[in-house]
């Protein structure tokens, strides 16, 4: 292939269904459990700071889509994720890369300290690619999967009340996660603006986060959802989004009735399996996960470079 075939450039609003067909061409090619419907793609380029047209680039081939690269800016703590997908018809051909090198200006625009990547531990041409843009392995997370049938139940006599997000609380629930997981890594505070639109997705809703209150206090949460797997018919799978519990109130046994919950929640709405994320080095949250059923699917890593 001709190098000058290929173009990089800014995402523009007239680039939206070829991007959305990228998106849905990788994930079929490598499932990762992503939600690809328009709706949903569209209500993520929309998201609080970040702009699609100073954020999102491409790479063309033949003026087809055939790439694109991500910024996520975390201002909080000094970094950005980047979102990589190429093509499987066209990797080993220095993509990501060009994309990369194309979107440094805008990088070093945000004065971060550090980007950060996460692939699948499987994915080979991304380890070597990384590898030689000068990443370094950082961090391993586990997917974890269970049927939610073999989960229990939750105790109805606890002295701790479960109650659905109301309106108007998203501020006490901005407040309850940035406290339970201000020593976990890579969290970026949330805001209450951050929170709002995450409820508002189409993919989301009030009755999915689950409040432990002890008397009128908020003590813990259990944000849940589902997800798509694209196929005839699509299949819908739980998803445990986030757990946290005030740092104070652990040891109580409060996060794992939460989780009991959140499943048994999951399991009235019909579904059959539930899957979550949780950071390797998490122990307490390993421990919790693999004492109500939970088995390793897969791994993902971390990759960091410095920005110079």
């Amino acid at each position: 292939m001709n190098q000058a075939e290929i173009t990089v450039r800014n995402y523009q609003p007239a680039d939206f269904r070829e991007y959305v067909l990228l998106q849905a061409q990788v994930e079929k090619a490598e499932p990762m459990g992503r939600c690809v419907s328009s709706q949903f793609i569209a209500e993520q380029l929309r998201r609080p700071n970040h702009s699609p047209k100073r954020d999102l680039f491409v790479a063309e081939v033949g003026n087809v889509i055939v790439a694109h690269m991500d910024i996520e800016a975390e201002l909080a703590i000094d970094r950005v994720v980047l979102d990589c997908a190429v093509h499987p018809e066209h990797r080993r051909k220095g993509l990501a890369t060009k994309l990369l090198n194309h979107a440094m200006n805008r990088i070093k625009e945000l004065g971060v300290k550090v980007v950060h990547v996460n692939i699948r531990q499987d994915n080979v041409v991304a380890v070597m690619t990384l590898t030689k843009l000068g990443f370094n392995l950082i961090r391993q997370f586990l997917e974890l999967r269970l049927d939610v049938g073999d989960a229990g139940d939750p105790d109805i006599h606890r002295d701790v009340e479960w109650r659905c997000l109301q309106a108007g609380q998203e501020g006490e629930l901005t407040k309850l996660q940035n406290r339970a997981f201000a020593d976990t890594w890579g969290y970026n505070p949330n805001t209450v603006e951050t929170i709002i639109f995450r409820i508002n997705q189409s993919t989301c809703s009030r009755r999915d986060i689950v409040l432990a209150y002890d008397q009128d206090e908020a003590v813990g949460c259990c944000w849940t959802g589902i997800s798509y797997e694209e196929g005839i018919p699509s299949v819908r799978k739980g998803r445990i989004h986030m757990l946290g519990v005030e740092p104070n109130q652990r040891g109580r046994g409060i996060g794992r009735e939460l989780m009991l919950v959140g499943l048994t929640r999951l399991r009235e709405r019909g579904l059959r399996v539930a899957e979550l994320t949780v950071d390797s080095q998490n122990a307490a949250a390993c421990a919790l996960y693999e004492s109500l059923g939970f088995e390793v699917e897969a791994r993902t890593l971390w990759y960091e470079k410095p920005v110079d």
